[in-house]
């Protein structure tokens, strides 16, 4: 009878990643100052920091996002919570600009971020539950309306949070980066009256937004400032999408047929409005000159290219990121306002 053959015997061991303590070996510095590197680089020397990023490319190693929030009692991960519903995301492309920008502001901290919506009560519930677990360090908050509790339960819970635009009814007590609204609607209006226009009309955004609210403002403050009444038969609101800018720009015309400008709160909105105005035979800007706000990449591609008010996104994101990690590494919330500009194409 013929004996089985002996198994095989593997010829070497298997390799362990690499650990903490290799790239502190291997950097020549503690364990305590790769540690700082990896939680950020804070007080950490130029040169250490060089060291201990050179061994980790040379050793291959990769965090231990597990084991490190059991020490941290951190997630390592942050949400980016969007107020508004689903759909809303898809539509307006200033949501995607945020969210790339700061999907790139995080990760050159190797942070992953978290896209979560909160359009209705119960995706509320769902959202605020999920974060007091502890499942993000922090939040980046994008178009939270007046009187939402989400913004006093996420407090509540203790989390960081910062917001896009300032938050209405939490001034002070919130971290925030905005684009300065008042002053860019105030030059929007300014080039429109500037070009001899003097019925001039606005769309604006919803009023329970700082956005809304600001840049409504800011059209009040020039009319006055060239001498002209403010007529609310030229205030329509709309609510930042482009179904909505066409609804409110055929209301104006129905109220004010001899509007001769148009103010519109968002390149969406204004979007819409051109198509009003188009099936009103209204020449832009022949007849009726229209300038938008956000300079998204919406603006280049209406009929006619859309004069409108750049937001630079790239640097809210940049922003928003940067509080949001200074505040969870313990400091007091601050806020930006970062200015605005006039870009000038066709429609106005």
């Amino acid at each position: 009878m013929t004996e089985p053959a002996p198994r095989s015997r593997p010829t070497g061991r298997t390799r362990r990643p690499p650990t903490i303590h290799d790239v502190a070996a291997e950097a020549g510095v503690s364990r305590g100052t790769v540690s700082r590197v990896l939680q950020g680089g804070h007080n950490v020397s130029p040169a250490a920091l060089e060291a201990v990023n050179a061994a980790i490319r040379k050793l291959g190693y990769v965090v231990n996002r597990a084991a490190r929030s059991l020490v941290t009692q951190r997630s390592g991960s942050v949400a980016f919570l969007l107020t508004e519903p689903q759909e809303r995301f898809f539509e307006d492309p200033n949501f995607v600009s945020l969210l790339r920008g700061c999907t790139a502001a995080l990760a050159e901290h190797d942070i992953p971020l978290i896209l979560m919506t909160a359009g209705n009560e119960a995706e509320r519930r769902r959202v605020t539950r999920y974060l007091a677990a502890g499942h993000a360090d922090g939040v980046l908050l994008v178009s939270s309306h007046a009187g939402n509790p989400i913004l006093a339960e996420l407090r509540q819970a203790e989390l960081p949070v910062v917001s896009c635009g300032k938050p209405l009814g939490h001034r002070g007590r919130l971290a925030y980066v905005a684009a300065d609204d008042r002053e860019g609607a105030k030059e929007m209006v300014r080039h429109l009256l500037d070009s001899g226009r003097r019925r001039v009309a606005t769309v604006t955004g919803p009023q329970d937004t700082p956005g809304g609210v600001e840049r409504l403002a800011g059209y009040r403050e020039v009319l006055a400032e060239y001498g002209l009444p403010y007529d609310e038969r030229l205030v329509a609101e709309g609510d930042y999408s482009r179904a909505g800018g066409e609804a409110a720009t055929d209301l104006l015309l129905g109220r004010s047929p001899d509007l001769d400008a148009l103010f519109v709160a968002s390149d969406l909105m204004a979007d819409g409005a051109l198509t009003a105005l188009a099936r009103a035979g209204r020449a832009v800007p022949g007849q009726v000159a229209v300038g938008g706000f956000d300079d998204s990449s919406v603006a280049p591609t209406t009929r006619p290219p859309l004069t409108t008010i750049r937001q630079p996104w790239d640097r809210i994101s940049e922003e928003m990121v940067r509080l949001l990690l200074a505040q969870i590494a313990g400091d007091d919330p601050s806020t930006v306002i970062l200015p605005t500009e006039l870009v000038i194409r066709d429609s106005a």
